[in-house]
Parts: C-alpha cells; sequence; structure tokens
C-alpha cells in the first residue's frame, strides 16, 4: 500500500476534506519528473498502419439491426430529401439525436455512393483520428512512450475498433470527447492557462453536444473539476474563459436547434428531457444490472486488461522508486475513464458502446504503466500484440462480415425481393422498424405499426387492397391473425428463418442462434394481407 510521504507536522492536513488532496498529490501520484515528448515518426508510421489495417479493408458487410439499419437509413433520406434540419426515417421525422453524425454519413454518400461501406467511412475515421489524438495530445502530459503504448493497446482493444467501426453515434462521439478532455487538460495543467487548448477544448465540446447532446460535457467536465480540486496545482480557470467555452459552444450549436425547433417545436423537450434525462433516470429501455460494463470492459480492452492487475499493483504500493514515476497526469487518465464508466453504470439504461469514451484515457493509463515498468523491456507486449492484431485482421476480415450477412434480414435477398422488389407495393412494419431493408431497396415510405397500434394498423389495411407485412417479432403474425376481421385475409406467408450450415460452422452458429434467435435480427416472418 502507499506509504504516507514524510511531511513535517505543519504541514499535515488539518481536515477531513484537505486529506483527499494530501493523499492524492503526496501519495498517490507524487511524481514530477517530466518525460520526454517529442514525436517519434516510426510510432506515427505504426499508429498509421496498424489501426487502417483493422478498420479499412471490410467496412463493407451487411448492416447489423437494429442500430446500424437505422443510422444508415436516415442520412440516405435526408440526402434523397435535400433536408439538412430535420433529420428523417420513413418519410417521418426522427427527433431522437442532432444532425451532426447524419451530415457526415451524408457527405460521404456524396463522395462514395449510397451503400454501407461509405456509411461506417464515417466512425473509421473517428476511431482512428482518435488514436492519432491519444499519441499526439497524449505525450505531452504523459511523455510520447507513454502515449505511444496507450494508443498501440487502443489500437488493438477488440471494444474500441471492433465496436467503434460500427456505424453508430458513439464512434463519433468518443472522438469528440477525447479531444475535448484531453485538450482542457492541456489548458489547465501547466503553469499558465493556455487559451488555444482551451478553444480546442470547447470546439470539440459543441461537436460532440451536436452528435449526441449535453453528456459530451457531463464526460469531460467531472473529471476536469475533480483534478483542480484534488491537485490544487492546475490553474484556475478565467471567468472569460468559461464565457468563451460557453459562447463557442452555442455557436456550434444553437443555429440548428433554432432552425429545427422553428418546425419541431416538440424537439426541446422531447429531446433534452425525455430522451436524456428521463431516459438516464428511469431506464425504460435497455435495461441492465449495475456491473453490467465490468465485463464489457475488461473483455473490450484486451489484451491491456492483462497488465490489470500489475497496474494495481503500481498504483498502490509503498515502494517510493515506484511511486516516485506516478504523476498527476496519469490520476487524470485514471478520473477521466472512471468517471465516464461509473456514470453509465449508474444509469439502468445500457448499450455495450456507451462506455466507449472510457477506453482513450484507460489505455493512456495503461500506456503509462507499460512505459514506466519492467514491461517495455520484455518481448512479451510485441508477441501478445502481434497474436492479437493477428486475431481481429481474420475477424474483421472473415468473421464478421459472414455472421453479419448470416443474420441480416437481406442475407437472402431472393425471399425479400420476390415480396418487395416492386416499388408500388406496400410494405408495412410490424411491430418495430426493419430499417436496413429500407436501406438496401431504397425506400422511404415503409410504415411501422407498434404492437400497441394494431387497430391503426388493421384500419389502414382496409383502406389498401393488398399489403406486404414485415413481422419483426416471432410473435407479430400470430397476434395479428387473431385480430384481422373477416374483410382481411392472409394469401402469402414466408418465415425468414436461418440457413443451416454444415460442419463445425454450423456446430457454432447453431449454438449462438440457441442463445440469439433462429431468425434474422428484425425479421421473423413476411406475410401478404388482401382486401376481400
Amino acid at each position: 500500500m502507499p506509504q504516507l510521504v514524510a511531511a513535517p507536522a505543519a504541514q499535515l492536513p488539518r481536515s477531513l476534506p484537505a486529506w483527499l488532496p494530501f493523499l492524492w498529490s503526496r501519495v498517490l501520484f507524487p511524481g514530477t519528473k517530466r518525460p520526454d515528448s517529442a514525436v517519434r515518426w516510426r510510432s506515427l508510421l505504426l499508429l498509421l498502419v496498424l489501426p487502417g489495417a483493422l478498420l479499412y479493408p471490410c467496412l463493407n458487410f451487411h448492416l447489423f439491426e437494429p442500430d446500424e439499419g437505422r443510422y444508415a437509413e436516415i442520412p440516405r433520406e435526408m440526402l434523397a430529401r435535400g433536408e439538412w434540419v430535420v433529420p428523417c426515417l420513413q418519410g417521418q421525422p426522427y427527433l431522437d439525436k442532432p444532425p451532426l453524425f447524419y451530415w457526415l454519413v451524408m457527405g460521404c454518400y456524396r463522395l462514395f455512393g449510397v451503400n454501407d461501406w461509405s456509411a461506417r467511412l464515417v466512425p473509421a475515421l473517428a476511431m482512428h483520428l482518435c488514436t492519432f489524438a491519444v499519441y499526439l495530445i497524449g505525450r505531452r502530459s504523459l511523455g510520447e512512450r507513454s502515449a505511444f503504448w496507450g494508443a498501440l493497446l487502443l489500437s488493438l482493444a477488440p471494444g474500441f475498433i471492433s465496436m467503434g467501426r460500427l456505424l453508430v453515434l458513439d464512434g463519433l462521439l468518443t472522438l469528440w470527447v477525447t479531444l475535448a478532455s484531453l485538450c482542457a487538460f492541456e489548458a489547465i495543467r501547466g503553469e499558465r492557462f493556455r487559451w488555444n487548448w482551451w478553444l480546442a477544448a470547447a470546439v470539440a465540446c459543441g461537436l460532440g453536444m451536436l452528435t449526441k447532446g449535453p453528456v459530451t460535457i457531463v464526460l469531460m467536465a467531472m473529471p476536469l473539476c475533480a483534478y483542480r480540486l484534488l491537485t490544487r496545482q492546475s490553474r484556475p480557470v478565467p471567468r472569460s474563459a468559461v464565457l468563451a467555452f460557453i459562447a463557442i459552444v452555442l455557436a456550434v450549436c444553437l443555429p440548428w436547434t433554432v432552425a429545427l425547433c422553428s418546425r419541431q417545436p416538440q424537439f426541446f423537450r422531447y429531446f433534452l428531457w425525455d430522451h436524456n434525462v428521463l431516459r438516464y433516470v428511469n431506464g425504460f429501455d435497455h435495461k441492465r444490472p449495475l456491473w453490467f460494463y465490468g465485463p464489457v470492459l475488461l473483455t473490450g480492452l484486451l489484451p491491456g486488461t492483462l497488465l490489470l492487475l500489475p497496474l494495481l499493483r503500481f498504483l498502490f504500493t509503498g515502494d517510493p522508486a515506484v511511486s516516485e514515476r506516478r504523476r498527476p497526469e496519469l490520476g487524470f487518465m485514471l478520473l477521466a475513464g472512471g468517471w465516464c464508466v461509473a456514470f453509465f453504470s449508474l444509469s439502468d439504461c445500457k448499450l455495450p458502446t456507451y462506455i466507449l469514451p472510457s477506453f482513450p484515457p484507460l489505455a493512456l493509463a495503461l500506456g503509462f504503466y507499460v512505459a514506466n515498468s519492467r514491461w517495455r523491456q520484455s518481448r512479451w507486449p510485441a508477441a501478445v500484440g502481434g497474436l492479437t492484431f493477428a486475431g481481429m485482421f481474420v475477424a474483421h476480415l472473415v468473421a464478421v462480415p459472414w455472421y453479419a450477412e448470416y443474420r441480416s434480414p437481406m442475407g437472402r435477398p431472393e425471399e425479400i425481393l420476390h415480396y418487395c422488389g416492386d416499388p408500388g407495393t406496400r410494405i408495412v412494419c410490424f411491430a418495430r422498424n426493419c430499417d436496413s431493408v429500407a436501406f438496401y431497396l431504397g425506400r422511404d415510405d415503409l410504415r411501422s405499426y407498434h404492437s400497441k397500434h394494431a387497430n391503426e394498423l388493421i384500419q389502414s389495411l382496409l383502406h389498401h387492397p393488398r399489403t406486404v407485412i414485415l413481422c419483426t417479432h416471432r410473435h407479430s403474425l400470430p397476434g395479428l391473425q387473431t385480430v384481422l376481421p373477416p374483410q382481411l385475409r392472409l394469401v402469402e406467408h414466408t418465415p425468414i428463418r436461418l440457413r443451416g450450415i454444415p460442419g463445425v460452422a454450423g456446430w457454432l452458429a447453431g449454438h449462438i442462434d440457441s442463445w440469439m434467435g433462429e431468425t434474422p435480427w428484425g425479421l421473423c416472418d413476411v406475410a401478404v394481407i388482401e382486401r376481400r
């Protein structure tokens, strides 16, 4: 355990609140040595090639339902309509998220065409830029070797590279949170307050809010405030800097918010209150236990988490030769990563990708340990890293595309095209959206009805001679049949089931299917209803 640094009695804290900064700065992180921060071009080249090999060669696999289908279809519809203010999904306003992610995907669609590869290019670039930010900015506070090892561990972490490149907002949010946190930390940690870093942090924070809302400020501000309270060595933030920060964030976010509210007045309350505050407090969706992110973090940060126990010994040993290497900047990285995990753990609403912003600071902390321990001279990190890269390369190039096609609603396109290939065919989704089908068909007129709106669905069926229904739950069609009036009849029905696979792959897929279901994601049956 850490030992109290010898200090005159007059310098010992006289109150309980004063003990926290004392223990933090004098016991846990007493180091003052400044490491070498010069950029090494070989390190930069490796961080260009290695993540790039895992991110870019294979981005054109089938979209995962439901999130990837939704986030590919929204910008496709916005681009087709020439709409830059109101996000649209199946022709209806979709007000759950701000538009920056959609705008960037729309830009990729214009440059490279509308396809799943160009859609995933945005999160892939965000993950790659994030590793560069970890190295280039992290080296200033932790040293070049620590930042290099941190960026390298981040590039090999499956929870970061593999999940982050998926077509969800959390990868882009992670880039902005990382930039905002590291830039703001650079602004306050030196001998003087640095305006250039502070203003860069404000821009990144504004872009983060335009990506996913106020969670960006929550993830950035709390570790920064905690660090200032615990160290009492960082530069005070002038009031003018706070006002400038707020002004920049508002300048980035306010024009679109005002334009949207003028057309959709309900957005402000729905997004800020219902979709952020109530969803966090009440957890009406994706409910998970408090410990949910423990396994996610331990597996997602592999192989870095293999160093977890040595890192804990490094942090809490009382050996003076070791403790003098623990610098306050390491403490900030632990605060930033730990706060992100704690914040999302306290909410009942949890998804694995929510804690992606915790990966960069925690990887920097692990990198600091490698650079300041005997592991930097060992061959084991390079060997384990090479094996991890090989495994992830095969998974990205072969396993993930195969499984995405196997489980996709469009994995057997002939069945879908048989019913939905005619652009004039009326298509309805019941009981939730099947957005990847709409994306691949290039349709924005698929209407969706939830189970509680079955009566509305029946009324719409009575007004059309023929309707194709994509049933997205295994009970959807049987439940609908029980309430069909005599004027409507089921004339065709095709169950959509996963294809059998011979050999070991089939055995493995069968075990996965027993856990995740025997149908593609988000599509169980296709039915045709005609009016008599």
